[in-house]
C-alpha cells in the first residue's frame, strides 16, 4: 500500500471520513470539536496518515498523536480514536466571503483517488451541520439525523466538460512558438488548422461539420481579415456553445529575444515586412494585447526550450488527462533570470551548496549523493515540511478557481544541484498525492 502523511484534521461519522484542511489557525481543531460534540469521532488531529486500500483513501492517526485533540484554552484532550476510515469529503477552511452560495461540485485527489471537496467557513454557526450533511451526501446517503438529502448534482458533475468537443485556439507573438505549439497539440491527437480566416472559424466549428473532433486552430496577425475586436466577438460566440469546450492559448516572449530569433533566421517580421523587426514586434504587441488579456492561458517562452514547451502542453492539453489542476515544476539558476511563466517561485539558495565540495561539484541534483548532502543540512527538513504545508491548502483553491495548470519554479545559484534536487523531491511528493505533475530543469543542460 502506498501512503503519505499530511497536515490536516480528520473526523468520521461512522464509516464516512472527513478531512479538514487549512493553514495553522484556520480553525480545524475548533470545527472538529464541534463535530465531535454533534456525534462524530476523532480520527486524527494536526497530522493524518493516508493510504490507499481497495480503491479508497483511508485515514488513521500517526501513533504518537492517536486520540489526541488540541483545544485552545483547555490543552490536549483525549478521545477514543478510530482508524482506517474511508475519506468521503475534503473540507477546505476559508473566509465566508470567498464561498459561493451555489458552488459547482468540486473534487480533489489523494493517492490517485478522486474525493469530493467543498469550502467551509469554520466559525459560522452552521458549519458543523453543513459538514455533516455534505459528508453523507458525498457518501451517497441521507443524513441519519434529519433524513436530508442533497438535490441531484448537475449532469456535468463528473466531468464539467460533458461531451463537448475540445477546441484550443492558439495565438500569440510571431516567433514565440505558435507553430511549435500547434505541432505539439497535433501530436497529442488534435486536428491542427493554421492561419484560418476569421470568417471561416464558425463554419469549421459548425455542429454539422464533423462534430466531436479535437481541434487546435492557429490564429495570428497574418490571418486574413484579422482584427482583435472581430476575433473576440467570434470567440464569445464559440464559448457560449454547449457542444464546445474552447480555450484560448497565447504564446508570448520577451521583445529582445523575439528580435534575436528573427535575426538568427534572417526572417522579416510578418506584420511590417518592409520595416525594421523592432517596429513589427511593437506593432504586433499592441494589436494582440486584447487577446493576451482575454486568454485562458499565457505561456511565456522566453527562457523555455522546445522540449519544455511540449511537456507543458502535454500536461495541460492531453485529451486523456484527468480533470483538475496540472502542475509543472521547473528548476532554474538565479544568475540566468527568473522563469517568466512561473506562478510560484521558491528560493533554495540558503541550503548548503554542493558546488564547494570537490567530489560533488560535477554531479547534479538527480544524483543520490547530492540528495544525501542536501538533506544533511540542518534546515532542510523543516524547510521542505513547511513548503508542503504551504502547498497543501493552495492546490485545491487554485483548482477551485478554475486554474488548469500551475507552474512552480525552484531556484538556486547555478541551477544544477539544490534547485534540481528540491524540484525532483517536490515532484515525488505531489505524485504521491495523486496530482498530475511533470518536471524539467531549465538550466541543467547548460552546465554540460
Amino acid at each position: 500500500m502506498t501512503g503519505e502523511t499530511i497536515h490536516a484534521t480528520c473526523i468520521a461519522f461512522g464509516d464516512v471520513g472527513v478531512l479538514l484542511r487549512g493553514p495553522p489557525g484556520a480553525g480545524k481543531s475548533d470545527l472538529a470539536l464541534r463535530l465531535i460534540d454533534s456525534g462524530a469521532a476523532l480520527v486524527a488531529d494536526d497530522r493524518v496518515a493516508l493510504c490507499e486500500k481497495a480503491g479508497d483513501v483511508v485515514a488513521r492517526s500517526p501513533e504518537p498523536l492517536s486520540g489526541r485533540l488540541e483545544v485552545r484554552g483547555l490543552g490536549i484532550l483525549s478521545f477514543p480514536p478510530v482508524d482506517d476510515v474511508p475519506i468521503r469529503l475534503i473540507c477546505d477552511l476559508g473566509n465566508p466571503d470567498a464561498i459561493e452560495r451555489l458552488p459547482v461540485p468540486g473534487w480533489c485527489a489523494y493517492l490517485g483517488v478522486r474525493i469530493r471537496r467543498m469550502d467551509v467557513a469554520p466559525f459560522e454557526a452552521s458549519a458543523s451541520v453543513k459538514v455533516r450533511l455534505a459528508a453523507y451526501a458525498a457518501a451517497g446517503r441521507a443524513d441519519p439525523a434529519t433524513d436530508a438529502t442533497t438535490i441531484a448534482a448537475p449532469a456535468n458533475d463528473q466531468d464539467p466538460s460533458g461531451d463537448a468537443s475540445p477546441v484550443v485556439i492558439v495565438t500569440g507573438m510571431s516567433g514565440a512558438g505558435r507553430s511549435t505549439a500547434l505541432k505539439a497539440l497535433e501530436d497529442l491527437g488534435y486536428e491542427a488548422v493554421d492561419n484560418l480566416p476569421l470568417s471561416l472559424l464558425s463554419s469549421l466549428l459548425s455542429p454539422g461539420n464533423g462534430g466531436g473532433r479535437a481541434l487546435a486552430i492557429g490564429v495570428d496577425a497574418r490571418t486574413r481579415d484579422f482584427g482583435a475586436a472581430p476575433f473576440i466577438e467570434e470567440l464569445d460566440g464559440l464559448i457560449a456553445r454547449d457542444d464546445l469546450r474552447v480555450r484560448l492559448l497565447f504564446l508570448d516572449c520577451d521583445s529582445e529575444v523575439l528580435q534575436r530569433r528573427f535575426s538568427e533566421t534572417r526572417r522579416r517580421h510578418p506584420v511590417t515586412p518592409d520595416r525594421r523587426v523592432t517596429d513589427g514586434i511593437k506593432g504586433e504587441r499592441r494589436l494582440l494585447r486584447p487577446l493576451r488579456d482575454r486568454a485562458d492561458e499565457v505561456i511565456d517562452t522566453t527562457d523555455m526550450a522546445i522540449g519544455d514547451l511540449k511537456r507543458l502542453l502535454d500536461s495541460n492539453y492531453a485529451l486523456d488527462a484527468a480533470p483538475g489542476l496540472a502542475i509543472f515544476i521547473t528548476s532554474f539558476a538565479y544568475r540566468r533570470g527568473l522563469p517568466h511563466e512561473a506562478d510560484l517561485v521558491f528560493d533554495v539558495r540558503f541550503l548548503k551548496n554542493p558546488h564547494y565540495e570537490d567530489d560533488l561539484r560535477a554531479l547534479t541534483g538527480k544524483d543520490a549523493s547530492i540528495g544525501e548532502f542536501i538533506e544533511r543540512d540542518p534546515d532542510f527538513a523543516a524547510y521542505f515540511d513547511n513548503l508542503t504545508r504551504l502547498l497543501e491548502p493552495l492546490l485545491p483553491r487554485f483548482s477551485a478557481e478554475g486554474k488548469s495548470y500551475l507552474t512552480i519554479a525552484v531556484g538556486c545559484t547555478g541551477g544544477k544541484h539544490r534547485s534540481v534536487y528540491i524540484a525532483e523531491k517536490l515532484k515525488d511528493w505531489l505524485k504521491a498525492r495523486g496530482e498530475r505533475v511533470s518536471v524539467s530543469h531549465r538550466d541543467l543542460e547548460r552546465q554540460r
